[in-house]
């Protein structure tokens, strides 16, 4: 039995029966209720236990190249701030003058020196000291003894850099990233090295689609832990790589699962093939897993690239999908001999993403009927799906 605030808050929006039910054997249980996908008040909630509590992917690292290049980015409305400071690390920030609250930054661009609050113009460093406070003391008395400025700079929020994403743990509460992801990683080994995955170099022509999805973010998760819908959602896909050919994953402890193939053989036009990673081993190269990285990131690995495929929820029935692609070295992905390659690949992932799509929208529609009980699982094709409806209902308590 769980006891706090949070607690008695969510069980005043859900009934705590239908939380428990869904960490109940597969054959047992349903799956998440309504409320987790239609109600505000419940969002709230999930922000703090599923996004604030966690690590979450929050952008790519390559987006931002130069020192001083900053993003933006609000996490179902709390503002944070990412930037590349003078040392070339990535540092993530809350979006916030410690001043008067005003948010600092509105839109990605190149800082020059500092970051400078528009209302009373407090500047902070790139790692986030609080360097100027004009009148502060008075007209032209910039300093005061009664002001201590180191207390006063940007409050800085733990990240971690892997495999180009930009992860957070905005509470400071959880284990280390390396402890979190040493599960996944170490599952990985036997096809992707660690000395591979330092080769993956992002496309800057044909390594990006952004779609959005007006639906909240778990569906996509959801469907992208399951092969079961293949046949009907991906017919083209299902020609080559069939239901059959794909096994479930499901990671322990409960932080990730998914699906993978034995069949991966993209069907690209043209002569050239895109160099593979050289450590994958060659009685291997039909492998691709297809993993979700709870909450919020959906990985795809392959002989030949990497996708990471990262969710922006920004309510509780819309949500920005964003795909960055990779392949093995600046070669591969930015030279004109790969381009129509890379060309198609895209198109590829974006074709299916949309199918996709078009699936977890009808999802968000039907879960505003009252007789739906979350749903009842296939005990045989629905396990990695169930494995992320446990994740949420144990954590969200």
């Amino acid at each position: 039995m769980l006891n706090g605030k949070n607690d008695s808050k969510i069980y005043k929006i859900i009934n705590k029966e239908k939380l428990d039910i869904v960490s109940k054997s597969i054959d047992e249980s349903h799956g998440l209720p309504n409320e987790c996908y239609i109600s505000e008040e419940y969002t709230k909630i999930e922000r703090k236990k599923l996004f604030e509590d966690k690590w979450v992917a929050i952008g790519v690292a390559s987006s931002l190249p130069n020192i001083g290049d900053a993003k933006p980015f609000d996490l179902l409305n709390l503002p944070i701030l990412i930037i590349r400071d003078k040392d070339k690390k990535i540092k993530v920030f809350h979006n916030v003058c410690s001043h008067r609250g005003y948010k600092l930054v509105n839109k990605s661009g190149n800082i020059k020196n500092v970051i400078r609050c528009p209302y009373h113009s407090w500047s902070y460093a790139f790692n986030g000291e609080l360097v100027a406070t004009p009148h502060i003391g008075g007209m032209n008395k910039h300093d005061t003894p009664k002001f201590d400025k180191s207390t006063s700079g940007l409050k800085e929020i733990r990240s971690f850099v892997w495999l180009d994403l930009i992860m957070v743990n905005i509470n400071n509460n959880e284990v280390s990233f390396e402890e979190y992801i040493k599960p996944l990683s170490d599952r990985w080994e036997k096809l992707w090295t660690k000395e591979d995955r330092e080769l993956i170099k992002h496309s800057n022509d044909y390594g990006y689609f952004k779609l959005n999805a007006k639906c909240n973010w778990k569906f996509a998760i959801e469907n992208y832990c399951e092969s079961y819908h293949l046949p009907w959602v991906h017919p083209g896909l299902n020609a080559y790589s069939k239901i059959e050919d794909h096994y479930h994953i499901q990671g322990l402890p409960n932080r990730f699962a998914g699906q993978g193939t034995n069949v991966y053989n993209p069907r690209l036009k043209g002569k050239e093939k895109f160099p593979l990673f050289p450590n994958w081993p060659k009685n291997k190269e039909h492998v691709a897993e297809y993993v979700a990285l709870f909450p919020n990131v959906m990985l795809g690995i392959h002989k030949d690239h990497y996708y990471a495929y990262w969710l922006e929820p920004v309510s509780y029935n819309f949500t920005l999908e964003h795909m960055e692609i990779y392949y093995v070295g600046d070669h591969a992905a930015n030279s004109k001999k790969f381009k129509p390659l890379r060309k198609q690949n895209l198109k590829l992932w974006e074709d299916i993403q949309k199918e996709d799509v078009n699936i977890i929208q009808g999802m968000q529609d039907g879960r505003n009927s009252p007789i739906y009980n979350g749903g009842n699982f296939s005990p045989i094709m629905d396990n990695p799906t169930h494995h992320f409806h446990k994740w949420v209902a144990t954590n969200i308590v």
